[in-house]
């Protein structure tokens, strides 16, 4: 479609728009018009049956009392007319008395037991009618009974005489009444006249709201139906009573109290009613209910010292559309002429623009296909010259544009392969250079691909300590020394990401890419200068070779990964070999936890003690728990190898839980029977303090639990574990001993080692490790470290404790130099519960 018929008919259909929306919104005014006006309409109908309900209440009230007063008269005339006995009183005698006396029906009530019946009747179904179940009606009658005042709230009260209020006869439920009970002591029955039905609803069909409502309906256009709801029960199941074998609801209980409910839409009813009655404002709304379209507007009545009730009005919606669509009709015709008028207009402008545009849409179009740069004149000095000056310029800018974004995707394309921060290719990058390495070593038959997985050791440690910034500029200068160390030809380095390089070589063989590797390690090793600071670094590293190890590029990739942790776990700056142990050793590693795992559930860990003796008196001080493990498939497996298992696991805290609670509990037994107590010494791993302050709780749980005295309880941490969360564990130290604990440190000499931390934290002991014992000779060489711990003890007053000792002549070095307290196998290996009882306590 040319733009000249285009104009025309946008301005038409502007126009249009234009008389489409006033039309609209003249709709919607007049249909907001109609919708108020509906709404003052139903708030007048409601407002009027609500003053018609609560004046047909109060007016029921006086009818009702007076209908009571009414009642006690014919009790009167009836005790005057019959005999005190109602043994001597027949029914057909009630008959015409209750009609002679223009009342429903008489019905005389008597004690029998513990209820009280009906004994005479005119009414046949009132006979042995049973009253002890109906609640405060059976209450009223004792209390006639016994003459005195009655207390029932409900009703009416006179002297002798209390009448119900207005109910479903329980005897008869298809029937209304009116009650009066009297009684005076003259007789031995309560005299019980009563209305029934006509009597009793006259009255509400004359004076009630039905009238009204049943008016509305008729004479007011559009309202179809008016309820007024017992909200209490409407939308709920029936309340049912049962007595005397019969079912009914209480007219009170009933969930429409006046006019009818045939719009019916209860699940939706009952939840706007309950809504109305909390915001107490009205609610409306559409819906299709008897196959028409109607506005049901619920209206909440809360009045003084009445029960709130709801009003619904059911108006025909169909009215309200109708006139709507009629003043709808009638403006869109208006409008047609309108629209006539504006297409000849639009036609005739849209004639003098479309012209010159052809002009300017030859241009567009060479730009179009590209041809930037050209430049189109023109002399008009309106809206159209400036048009054809922008496009000169856009023409120009999408030059400019095309050759930016030519560099751009050549720089997004290198940034998508290579690493931001050294410039080497990245994991990506890798992965396709060593498959294509891969097919051409299948094609040119090239001996080896080699795979070359490299990481810096302790980088966190580096990282940590001089910043992130100074550990890029560490991983920039590492790049550049591996760089400087690979052959010019069949090798390529990447970055894997943090501190981790990948080399792939081909056409080299393995003892060729060792040498390599151990020339790059060299020179990695050497100090690193970085602003001010001096950095020595290593590197670990692992090989895997195509096809020895795989032709798999991923498992290539895994298995020198593997190699590499294998370098790691020898103390790293190292070369590791990929080779089939290793995924053993992981496999028989995954094992060993498995097994673990199953014997802590079973309880098949075993704990055993190994006695601290004191050498100069030759007496058992102390034990040491040690954590045993004999497993059915494995056999017995040394600490040494499922230990850091469990550590590495999560599972030595099931560990040292097993080992609290068994010699908690045995060490206490013993001390109950001993003479000389024992101190009971419980090893705990730096993984336990990550978080201190659930250790200090754990323990002292256990200690409680087994009434444990502290005092006798010693904790026995490595070196190590001051490094771990070190304030906090330091905090946690502290808590322990001002509890009574007592601390050592085990293994002393092979870790960590800091004399100042020793005069600051409340350490008890050193425990000199076993290796510097058995280094001890008989001549006493090669005991200079065990003296030095010993002296170094004594100058901080701590007490000290050799482990290990096997020998007699270890024995004697330690006494001579002031170390009394001494533990090994020269003594007593470790032993279970009870050869430890044979051997120690049982003598």
């Amino acid at each position: 479609m040319s733009i000249k018929k285009k104009l025309s008919v946008f301005f038409t259909l502007l126009v249009l728009c234009i008389l489409l929306a006033n039309n609209t919104l003249h709709y919607i005014r007049s249909k907001n018009r109609l919708i108020e006006f509906n709404k003052k309409e139903i708030t007048l109908v409601t407002e009027e049956i609500a003053y018609e309900v609560e004046n047909s209440k109060n007016s029921a009230s006086y009818m009702e009392n007076r209908m009571a007063q009414e009642l006690r008269t014919a009790s009167v005339a009836i005790q005057d007319s019959l005999p005190a006995d109602y043994h001597d009183v027949s029914n057909d005698q009630l008959k015409r008395l209750a009609k002679k006396l223009m009342i429903s029906h008489i019905t005389l009530l008597a004690p029998a037991g513990d209820d009280i019946i009906g004994v005479k009747s005119s009414d046949p179904k009132e006979i042995n009618m049973s009253t002890k179940e109906w609640g405060y009606w059976y209450t009223s009658f004792r209390q006639l009974l016994s003459q005195q005042t009655i207390t029932t709230k409900k009703g009416v009260t006179l002297p002798h005489f209390w009448s119900g209020p207005i109910e479903v006869a329980s005897s008869n439920p298809n029937h209304i009444d009116k009650w009066g009970y009297y009684y005076d002591g003259s007789t031995n029955y309560i005299i019980d006249p009563y209305f029934r039905d006509r009597h009793v609803l006259d009255f509400e069909k004359r004076f009630g709201p039905t009238n009204v409502m049943n008016r509305f309906t008729e004479n007011l256009e559009g309202v179809l139906e008016l309820t007024v709801f017992n909200p209490k029960n409407f939308g709920k199941r029936n309340q049912n009573v049962y007595l005397n074998g019969n079912k009914y609801i209480k007219i009170k209980d009933q969930p429409i109290w006046y006019g009818t409910y045939t719009y019916r839409n209860t699940e939706r009813d009952k939840k706007s009613i309950q809504e109305v009655l909390k915001t107490g404002k009205s609610q409306s709304y559409l819906a299709e209910i008897n196959h028409k379209k109607v506005l049901k507007t619920l209206v909440p009545i809360k009045e003084k010292n009445t029960p709130a009730y709801v009003i619904g009005v059911v108006y025909d919606y169909g009215l309200i559309e109708k006139e709507l669509q009629q003043e709808l009709i009638k403006h869109l015709l208006l409008s047609l002429p309108f629209i006539f008028i504006v297409l000849i207009i639009s036609f005739i402008f849209s004639t003098s623009i479309t012209r010159p545009i052809k002009h300017i849409m030859g241009h567009v179009n060479q730009i179009a296909k590209g041809n930037f740069g050209k430049v189109l004149n023109t002399r008009r000095k309106d809206e159209l010259g400036g048009l054809v000056a922008n496009i000169n310029h856009l023409s120009h800018f999408l030059k400019t544009y095309v050759d930016d974004l030519k560099k751009s995707q050549e720089e997004s394309e290198y940034h998508a392969y290579h690493d931001f921060l050294t410039g080497l290719p990245n994991r990506r990058y890798f992965k396709e250079q060593l498959n294509r390495r891969l097919i051409e070593s299948k094609e040119k038959s090239i001996r080896h691909v080699a795979v070359l997985f490299m990481d810096i050791d302790r980088f966190k440690d580096i990282n940590d300590t001089l910043g992130h910034s100074k550990g890029d500029q560490l991983i920039q200068l590492i790049a550049n020394r591996i760089k400087e160390c690979l052959p010019s030809a069949n090798s390529f380095l990447t970055r894997q990401g943090g501190d981790e390089f990948v080399i792939l070589f081909s056409d080299f063989t393995p003892e060729e890419v060792k040498g390599i590797t151990e020339k790059i390690m060299a020179y990695v090793q050497q100090p690193c200068y970085i602003d001010n600071d001096e950095v020595f670094v290593s590197i670990s590293s692992g090989l895997s070779f195509y096809p020895e190890h795989s032709t798999n590029l991923d498992t290539l990739i895994t298995y020198a990964d593997v190699a590499m942790y294998a370098s790691k776990r020898q103390g790293g700056s190292k070369v590791s070999i990929y080779h089939d142990s290793l995924n053993k050793k992981q496999a028989e590693k995954v094992h060993i936890e498995t097994r673990l795992r199953k014997a802590i559930q079973k309880g098949d860990i075993d704990v055993y003690y190994q006695p601290k003796i004191e050498a100069k008196r030759n007496v058992i001080t102390g034990v040491e728990a040690l954590v045993r493990w004999n497993d059915a498939e494995l056999g017995f497996v040394s600490p040494e190898a499922f230990i850091p298992i469990a550590e590495e696991a999560g599972l030595i805290q099931y560990l040292w839980e097993v080992v609290m609670k068994k010699a908690c509990s045995q060490v206490s037994e013993w001390n109950k029977v001993s003479d000389e107590k024992m101190t009971l010494a419980v090893n705990f791993s730096p993984r336990q303090f990550q978080d201190p302050v659930v250790l200090v709780n754990e323990i002292k749980h256990f200690l409680s639990l087994h009434r444990f005295d502290p005092a006798w309880f010693e904790m026995e941490i490595t070196e190590s574990t001051l490094l771990m969360n070190a304030e906090e564990t330091i905090k946690a130290l502290h808590l322990l001993k001002k509890y009574g604990i007592s601390i050592s440190i085990d293994d002393f000499g092979t870790g960590y080692s800091s004399l100042s931390y020793l005069k600051k934290l409340p350490i008890d002991c050193l425990k000199i490790d076993r290796s510097f014992i058995q280094d001890i000779q008989e001549d006493y060489s090669n005991s200079e470290i065990a003296q030095a711990i010993i002296s170094l003890s004594q100058s901080l007053k701590l007490e000290v404790i050799a482990e290990g000792v096997e020998e007699e002549y270890q024995k004697a070095f330690l006494m001579k130099n002031g170390c009394d307290h001494m533990q090994g196998y020269l003594f007593s290996k470790p032993l279970a519960a009870e050869d430890f009882e044979e051997a120690f306590l049982n003598s």
